[in-house]
C-alpha cells in the first residue's frame, strides 16, 4: 500500500501482481496546492513570501536534500540553512530543524513543537515526508527540487494543504536540461498522484522487480509501456487465465512458456 503511487508500484499493478483500490478525491473543504518552480534568482522574492505567511499566521517547511554541506554535492544542506535564516534571513522568527541523524526523542519533540505553533519555519530533510499533519502549516519549500523524483516531491507537497488555509509549494531548482524542465512543468501542472506517476515512470522506470535496480524501462521486444496499455491488460488477464489452470506450469501447452521464464529469471525465482 503506499499513499503516493510510486513508478514501481504503478509498474507492479500493471503486471498484476497487485490490486488497486482509487481514492481520487480530497478530504472536504482542501484547496489544491499552488506550486510554482522558480530558478536561484527568485531566491528573495521567496523569502519575503514565506515571511508574509508567517506573518498571517502560517507555519512554513522548507526541505533540502543534505543534511550537511557536501563537497561533492552541489546542493543545500539543512545546516547551512539552518544557520543562515536563523542568523540572517528569518531572524525575527522562530527557525528550527530535523533531520533523520537526531534522535527519535529529539525528532518527536521538534514535530509536536511545530504542530503546536511554536516554530514558524521548520527546515528538514525528507524525514517529515510522511506521517506529518499539521493543519497550519501553509508553505512548502523544496531546495534543489531537481534531485527528487516526482513522487518524492508530490509526497512532499503533502505536507501542506491539509487544513483550510490556501497552501503553496515552492519547488526551487538548479540546471536547465529537457528532464528536469519537464519534471518540473509536470509538478506545477498537476496534483494528481496518479498522472504524476506515470509521467515518473515515464521518466525514471521502475526499476527491477526481481533485482535490485530501483530505475529503468523493463525490456520488451514489442510492448511499450506507456503507448499499449491496453495491450498489456489484455496480456495481463490471458496470464492470470494460464495460472488459474496451470499454477505450475507444468502442461505441454505451456512447456515453452516456462522455459522462457526460467531462462529469462534464472536464479531470481524459482517456478
Amino acid at each position: 500500500m503506499t499513499a503516493t503511487p510510486i513508478p514501481r508500484t504503478l509498474a507492479l499493478i500493471l503486471y498484476g501482481d497487485l490490486d488497486i483500490s482509487v481514492i481520487d478525491e480530497l478530504p472536504p473543504n482542501r484547496k489544491k496546492i499552488e506550486t510554482f518552480a522558480v530558478g536561484l534568482s527568485m531566491e528573495d522574492r521567496v523569502n519575503n513570501f514565506i515571511k508574509k505567511q508567517v506573518d498571517e499566521g502560517r507555519q512554513a517547511y522548507i526541505v533540502c536534500p543534505l543534511v550537511e554541506e557536501s563537497d561533492e554535492v552541489n546542493a543545500k544542506s539543512v545546516l547551512e540553512l539552518f544557520e543562515k535564516y536563523q542568523n540572517e534571513v528569518f531572524s525575527e522568527y522562530k527557525v528550527a530543524y530535523i533531520h533523520g541523524k537526531l534522535k527519535q526523542k529529539e525528532k518527536d519533540q521538534i514535530m509536536e513543537d511545530f504542530k503546536n505553533g511554536n516554530i514558524d519555519i521548520l527546515i528538514s530533510t525528507t524525514v517529515i515526508e510522511v506521517g506529518v499533519n499539521v493543519p497550519n502549516a501553509s508553505i512548502m519549500v523544496i531546495q534543489n527540487a531537481e534531485r527528487f523524483g516526482l513522487a518524492a516531491l508530490h509526497q512532499l507537497r503533502g505536507r501542506v494543504g491539509r487544513g483550510e488555509y490556501q497552501s503553496y509549494c515552492i519547488l526551487k531548482y538548479q540546471g536547465n536540461s529537457d528532464n528536469i524542465r519537464e519534471r518540473m512543468k509536470v509538478m506545477q501542472e498537476t496534483n494528481d498522484g496518479f498522472m504524476i506517476s506515470e509521467k515518473d515512470l515515464e521518466l525514471r522506470g521502475s526499476g527491477e522487480f526481481f533485482g535490485t535496480k530501483q530505475h529503468g524501462i523493463p525490456e520488451f521486444k514489442v510492448a511499450n509501456l506507456f503507448e499499449d496499455m491496453d495491450i498489456l491488460k489484455k496480456a495481463q488477464n490471458l496470464a492470470i487465465k494460464i495460472l488459474d489452470k496451470d499454477p505450475n506450469l507444468e502442461k505441454e501447452e505451456n512447456r515453452i512458456l516456462r522455459e522462457n521464464i526460467e531462462k529469462k529469471f534464472s536464479g531470481k525465482i524459482e517456478i
